[in-house]
């Protein structure tokens, strides 16, 4: 047996046998032998494997009533109001607040950090950023930036008629956002969200290319807070576990009845990076792209579910200096050379959307509990159908 089929024995002994409780770490799914796909993913398998980009996060979990965040997610460490980055944003179902995207996909730039948080923080969040970007050294003559702040609604667990969000939260996150190994689940803007019944939260992932295909890496960060049924790497552990959409009471007579009260309505918003040097026009392709992870994890994607995709490139040959009467990228990838991307988005936002699921537990807020996805049972099903790999 070698030592990695040693760890993962001793990591499902510990799994089916353990109750992990809110202060044990629960695994990600590829350290469970779970491989998404075929690409290898960098060295962290996070969006911080794009070279540049920063993570910060603010959490805020407070008396019995208060479980929400907000996540920042800066292209580069450098002002972005003066050195932007080609951005754009894919609508799934725009059932939500995502402000700053009309601007985005306008103009193809992204100038402020993308801060993710709860619905009815966004307005505050926004604020905060605009007090941010004029108080960078540079920036004492701007007189408008345009904030990107994603959100779902963590109004479950969390009382969101509250508000509590303040620019200190927002500041500290942004303030804070580091390259390395980024916090999953239970964290920042994924602290009260849910997805497929179970506790969802923060997740992320990449995919590298091999240096035949340019070399470029792919990294995507999720806020999940959607519902459908459940598939693990083409497992179907929803309906296996019993947690499927949509339910179907009987009416008694022999008829169907009305769909049981769970709702899968909710939102997946997905931040993707890259360092491949790509325009507006083909980031938006990317972005596309990354809603059939999206599908490949069993999302419905429901009436109610604001499903967005927010695609940048860190790459230094393209970004875009602010007043320059001419824009000369260095180099653009051709539509060509687009394929291997596409490939890696999908994988990144699928397993991404897994880690933010296997590394949450249970959350108790506002009067409710959610139950983090249980790994025993999964870990069963994932066996069952040979999705562990076990070298």
């Amino acid at each position: 047996m070698t030592e990695k089929s040693f760890f993962i024995v001793l990591l499902l002994l510990f799994a089916t046998s353990t109750a992990f409780a809110q202060t044990e770490t629960r695994p990600r799914v590829r350290d469970l032998g779970v491989e998404v796909g075929v690409l290898p993913p960098g060295p962290l398998n996070a969006i911080t494997d794009v070279a540049g980009v920063r993570v910060g996060q603010t959490t805020l979990i407070r008396g019995d009533n208060i479980r929400t965040g907000v996540t920042a997610i800066l292209p580069h460490g450098g002002n972005l109001y003066k050195e932007r980055v080609p951005g754009a944003v894919f609508l799934g179902n725009a059932y939500g607040k995502l402000a700053g995207s009309t601007q985005v996909n306008e103009m193809g730039e992204i100038e402020t950090p993308i801060l993710l948080t709860s619905t009815d923080s966004v307005p505050r969040v926004a604020d905060a950023v605009v007090t941010y970007m004029f108080n960078l050294k540079g920036n004492e003559n701007v007189l408008s930036v345009n904030p990107l702040v994603g959100e779902t609604n963590d109004g479950y667990l969390s009382d969101i008629r509250s508000r509590p969000i303040t620019p200190e939260d927002v500041l500290a996150a942004i303030n804070n956002a580091t390259g390395g190994t980024v916090e999953e689940g239970v964290v920042g803007a994924g602290t009260g969200t849910i997805a497929f019944s179970w506790k969802g939260g923060i997740g992320t992932s990449s995919r590298r290319l091999p240096a035949s295909l340019g070399g470029y890496t792919v990294g995507v960060l999720v806020q999940t807070n959607f519902g459908g049924n459940l598939m693990i790497a083409g497992v179907s552990v929803g309906k296996e576990l019993g947690q499927v959409y949509p339910k179907i009471a009987s009416a008694g007579n022999g008829t169907v009845g009305h769909p049981a009260r769970e709702t899968p309505d909710g939102s997946c918003m997905i931040v993707v990076a890259t360092d491949a040097p790509l325009d507006h026009r083909n980031l938006s392709r990317l972005a596309a792209r990354a809603m059939m992870g999206l599908a490949r994890t069993g999302s419905s994607e429901t009436n109610g579910s604001g499903d967005y995709v927010i695609a940048f490139s860190s790459s230094p040959d393209v970004r875009i200096e602010a007043g320059e009467p001419v824009y000369r990228p260095k180099e653009l990838l051709s539509n060509e050379s687009m394929s291997p991307l596409f490939e890696a988005v999908i994988e990144a936002t699928e397993e991404a959307i897994y880690n933010s699921m296997f590394r949450a537990h249970d959350v108790t807020g506002n009067g409710h509990t959610v139950k983090a996805l249980p790994l025993a049972e999964t870990i069963d099903l994932l066996k069952k159908h040979n999705a562990i790999q076990t070298k």
